[in-house]
């Protein structure tokens, strides 16, 4: 949680200013029951109306400026509070965008976003009721402990023996409650997952009537968090009647021992009345602290859970040194005895792969599902770094590339086609910040989407959020066009037609070859149709290469190749 507070760094005065005002304001309170003390023992005893309306006159004057310096405390503790959830926020958003694949994958979408709302939100309240009570509430109690050992020193030992039992109460339950906190937030993110799946994939549930089992599910996961909350809720709650009980046994006690001195002559009828009013004090302060601490207590729960994200760092092997190896500097790609192990895994997806692409040259990767063929391209643009072996482009290992500077030169359309909301400009745009509308217009073209632009009324026309105003081909089409803009050094189209018909798909590897520049193009596909005319064809089985050719070649050569391209003719497919 520390780590935390140099979000806090550009309103250090508020965060002095906040607690100043509300010591100013707590110490004008510490003064009324001597005030009110005064009434009884001078004005009422003497009848002296006149005490008795200046007195009250000072009472509304310390009300008014009390007032004055709580808002404003209030104010500064409120602008500290917010700017630093946005800090907060803004950090937590650069450190997802820097981190690698791995640990995105690792730590998972739905806890980000838990983090990102719940555990932000939770730690601003925190900030804000620390400001405003931290001080204020000690202030008061031991301010009030003073004032009455001021008053009268026997009465006040009552005072000296509630005190240590409150904070002991209080800070037990403190202890006792922060891992549970943490724990409830951790079946939040559980309720979180349940939810998102089931808002991004209810067209499947419904289509598989899976509504009862995923409503099962939910319930469970939900009753999870419920008992969980509740079971630290309970204990939390026991703060504010344990304190209470404490508190008004003292006051009896107070009131008991405050009579007898009376009665001996010892204390005064007001200033029992000003010792009752501090011990009211107390009793109210330590509520405010008690919640506090509650919040206090969530608030470093959910601290910790964002540190855990500040503190991960990528673990892309990242140098920039840009050292060009000379035996591979002819070749756009290189993939020299490459394998890849995602984290706790059981084996390897990739297992030695050797093999180059020349600039301009077209590269397909054909195998069965789970075969690695997305991992493979992921590689390139350093998603993922290599367990053994190294991917070279044009001479440099990946690793020594500046990050922005390699994905410069690679476009890629991802298997699953992710467009935003905006225009359909404004989607292109990604691809080129500075692109013209005939560029763009000529990228669509290249991608076989024209029909798309005709369809929705133009580059303006209006993409909802995912692209669901979009069938999965146009989708596809215009994520193409986007990587197209860029104009990119090497082009990777992972499975990024398999939504288009046969001739669409026709057209659109013949309108690559028509390129006015020579990229080098990876093609990962299903489809043997897609992949004859490439240059050559790499054949993954399992993670290993198992063929690597031409078309015709892999025909005669390798059997997987050969068994999936019989099997599509079989299905009827046609030759492209």
């Amino acid at each position: 949680m520390k780590k935390l507070l140099v979000y806090l760094k550009d309103y250090k005065k508020e965060s002095v200013l906040a607690p100043l005002f509300k010591m100013l304001e707590a110490s004008f309170e510490l003064i009324v029951p001597l005030i009110v003390s005064a009434i009884i023992d001078r004005g009422i005893a003497t009848a002296d109306k006149g005490y008795v309306i200046r007195m009250c006159l000072c009472l509304v004057g310390l009300g008014l400026v009390g007032l004055f310096s709580s808002v404003t405390a209030q104010y500064f503790s409120a602008k500290a509070a917010v700017g630093f959830a946005t800090k907060l926020r803004h950090s937590l958003f650069q450190k997802m965008h820097s981190l690698s694949f791995a640990e995105i994958d690792k730590v998972g979408t739905s806890t980000m976003i838990t983090r990102m709302t719940s555990d932000v939100n939770q730690v601003q309240s925190g900030v804000n009721l620390t400001l405003r009570l931290f001080l204020r509430s000690p202030f008061i109690v031991f301010g009030a402990l003073v004032m009455a050992l001021a008053l009268d020193l026997i009465s006040a030992t009552v005072f000296m023996v509630a005190i240590p039992v409150l904070c002991v109460i209080v800070f037990g339950i403190m202890l006792v409650t922060i891992p549970l906190y943490k724990k409830a937030q951790a079946n939040l993110d559980g309720v979180v997952l349940s939810t998102r799946e089931n808002l991004t994939g209810v067209r499947v549930i419904r289509a598989f009537c899976r509504e009862e089992d995923e409503k099962t599910d939910f319930s469970v996961r939900n009753q999870k968090l419920y008992k969980s909350q509740k079971f630290v809720g309970g204990i939390s709650a026991l703060m504010n009647p344990l304190t209470y009980a404490v508190i008004n046994a003292a006051t009896i006690v107070l009131i008991w021992i405050g009579a007898l001195r009376v009665d001996a002559g010892i204390l005064t009828q007001g200033k029992v009345v000003a010792l009752y009013n501090y011990m009211s004090q107390i009793l109210v302060e330590l509520i405010k602290m008690a919640n506090l601490i509650v919040t206090l207590t969530k608030a470093v729960a959910s601290g910790n859970r964002l540190e855990g994200i500040l503190d991960m760092t990528s673990s892309l092997r990242q140098t920039g040194s840009m050292t060009v190896h000379p035996e591979f500097q002819s070749k756009r790609i290189v993939f020299d005895h490459v394998s890849l192990r995602y984290h706790g895994a059981g084996a390897n997806s990739l297992t030695d792969i050797t093999f180059s692409a020349a600039p301009g040259e077209t590269v397909g990767v054909i195998g069965g599902t789970g075969s690695g063929k997305t991992s493979l391209v992921h590689l390139i643009p350093h998603f993922y770094d290599a367990t053994d072996g190294a991917v070279y482009v044009d001479g440099i290992n990946v690793a020594d590339f500046d990050t922005e500077t390699l994905r410069q030169k690679v476009g890629i359309v991802m298997q699953k086609a992710v467009l935003f909301q905006g225009s359909i400009r404004e989607n292109l745009l990604w691809g080129k910040g500075d692109a013209t509308d005939e560029e763009l217009t000529a990228a669509v073209e290249t991608a076989q989407a024209s029909d798309v632009l005709q369809a929705k009324g133009g580059l303006s026309a209006q993409i909802e959020q995912g692209g669901k105003n979009l069938s999965g081909g146009q989708r596809q089409r215009l994520s193409i066009a986007r990587a197209l803009v860029k104009r990119p050094e090497i082009l990777i189209l992972d499975d990024s037609a398999s939504a288009l018909d046969y001739a669409t798909d026709a057209k659109l590897r013949k309108a690559l070859l028509r390129l006015d520049y020579q990229p080098t193009v990876l093609i990962v596909s299903q489809r043997t149709s897609s992949l004859r005319h490439a240059d050559k064809i790499l054949v993954l089985e399992d993670g290993v290469a198992v063929g690597m050719g031409k078309h015709e070649e892999l025909l005669q050569t390798c059997p997987v190749y050969r068994e999936i391209h019989e099997s599509q003719n079989k299905s009827g497919e046609a030759q492209a």
